[in-house]
């Protein structure tokens, strides 16, 4: 039986929730390889490593997900949306979209990684410098006319309502 034929025996049901196991086994990796560096070399080279990769991961990501839905390179706001609800972690965070004229507002209510920090008594992770480069790669990949702006994000949490908040706005060209 070829991968095809084994995917197809199983339910909607069954397929979304293999969905929910993948992204939590990726995100399981990338804490696996992160907690490595940091307990090898510390925190701030573990923030460096982890930058680096999320430099290039998040256009991939992107880029794959904008394919999918067959997104044109001016998507906007609404590609957008649909876009960040394809993440990986979109299956396993607790999130929220909120859409204005040209701005859209993406808040992580729970977030996966921070919990498990908290669980672990480990501190929490420092997250604010990666989610610019992951947000603002990911955004720019769908529509290059966005800009994002970190809201909240630890350490500079302004809203405890959330683990994090992005704003990107939808700049016309000129």
């Amino acid at each position: 039986m070829n991968n095809y034929e084994c995917l197809s025996s199983y339910t909607k049901e069954e397929l979304i929730n293999l969905i929910e196991i993948y992204s939590k086994n990726w995100l399981a990796l990338d804490g696996v390889w992160f907690q490595s560096i940091e307990r090898k070399f510390g925190m701030d080279e573990a923030m460096f490593y982890d930058r680096e990769a999320w430099r290039r991961f998040t256009v991939i990501e992107a880029k794959r997900i904008k394919e999918f839905l067959g997104l044109g390179n001016n998507s906007g706001i609404e590609g957008l949306s649909k876009a960040l609800r394809l993440r990986f972690n979109s299956n396993i965070n607790k999130d929220k979209i909120e859409i204005g004229k040209n701005v859209l507002i993406y808040s992580v209510l729970d977030c996966r990684v921070q919990s498990a920090r908290k669980r672990k008594c480990m501190p929490l992770h420092p997250c604010k410098s990666v989610g610019i480069i992951e947000y603002d790669g990911f955004a720019k990949t769908i529509d290059e006319r966005f800009i994002c702006e970190c809201e909240s994000c630890y350490p500079d949490i302004s809203d405890n309502d959330c683990a994090c908040k992005w704003k990107f706005v939808l700049k016309e060209k000129k």
